[in-house]
């Protein structure tokens, strides 16, 4: 059966416009003095959470504790920011925000937001001495609310490139980008957002096409990076300088194993719009998480599928949505 077929057969209906819903809250803080920022995803009654980290340059905290060994069952939070390693104090912020809103595990007479994060390389984007820190984290977490989630050069996604084995000259710009599809008549829904700064191409599986990343030199089409690769052809390695970081949502309730599995399955949607991906430039790492408010009628199997076919959806968007920048140019420039 193709993918086509698949996804016909699963009864996905798009569901692109519509806002996130009240079980989960999504705002963005983007750095006004350069393209950079980050995405605060809040669960504020709370979400069973798995991670699958693909790429060999990750950025991350508080993955460890979703290992479905590990004794914390549930987030409150999951925080995608740009600044490379500098990015994860936003997560802090995050904590501070939902600790006075007295959201978090409870120890004793503390509380004590659990708030996993993952980061991308945006310093070589304008000053990298200006990066996302625990103020900019907060600052998501107040802007964020449950109406459309906005796309493009915004919150994590700011800073964004792509198509970066050739060097700063042949890149274009990345992004977040959001998807989501209900599945049938079961009620239960599946969302991505994804924040796209691969070093690869991005291509739409629809056509299996380039639409963006490495261009010629003179700016008149794609270097077609794999083709390249297969001769032999590298460039400057943009050594830790990339990766692609997101979360997949779902109110099918699930358990942390399960969670980690649709985490893993997420990632195909990775394979089908980014190449080469999960490179040793690129840290990679999508979350699953699940609020829980639905019981699940369907196979975890079977929404990790429908996963990976939004996550795809997602890094389109991303790439669609996305602004030039600092002479960086967009898909809307070139298309």
């Amino acid at each position: 059966m193709t993918r086509r077929a698949f996804a016909q057969s699963l009864a996905l209906t798009p569901l692109l416009a519509t806002p996130a819903p009240a079980e989960f809250k999504v705002g963005h803080f983007t750095d006004p003095r350069r393209p950079t920022g980050c995405t605060a995803i809040l669960f504020e009654n709370g979400a069973v959470a798995g991670v699958d980290v693909r790429g060999a340059a990750p950025g991350t905290r508080e993955t460890d504790l979703l290992n479905p060994v590990n004794t914390v069952q549930q987030i409150h939070a999951i925080m995608l920011s740009g600044g490379s390693a500098f990015g994860l104090d936003t997560a802090t912020g995050a904590m501070r925000f939902l600790e006075e809103k007295g959201v978090g595990f409870k120890l004793g007479s503390q509380t004590i937001p659990i708030v996993p994060a993952a980061i991308l390389y945006d310093l070589n984007i304008g000053d990298g001495r200006i990066r996302p820190d625990a103020a900019a984290g907060y600052a998501a977490c107040k802007a964020a609310t449950a109406g459309p989630i906005a796309e493009g050069s915004v919150g994590a996604g700011a800073g964004a490139t792509i198509g970066k084995l050739f060097g700063p000259k042949s890149m274009m710009k990345g992004g977040l980008g959001t998807a989501s599809t209900a599945i049938g008549d079961t009620g239960i829904t599946v969302r991505a957002i994804v924040a796209v700064n691969a070093v690869g191409d991005v291509i739409d599986p629809a056509t299996g096409r380039i639409i963006a990343g490495a261009r010629k030199p003179d700016g008149s089409g794609f270097l077609d990076t794999m083709a390249q690769l297969r001769q032999g052809r590298t460039g400057p390695s943009p050594s830790g300088r990339a990766t692609t970081v997101g979360v997949v949502i779902t109110n099918a309730a699930f358990e942390k194993v399960q969670m980690t599995k649709i985490a893993q399955m997420a990632h195909d949607g990775l394979a089908r719009t980014i190449n080469p991906v999960h490179t040793p430039m690129d840290g990679d790492t999508l979350f699953a998480a699940s609020t829980g408010s639905m019981k699940s009628t369907l196979d975890h199997g079977v929404v990790g599928a429908v996963a990976a076919e939004v996550t795809a959806q997602a890094v389109i968007r991303a790439i669609k949505e996305a602004t030039s920048v600092l002479g960086i140019p967009a898909w809307r420039d070139i298309h």
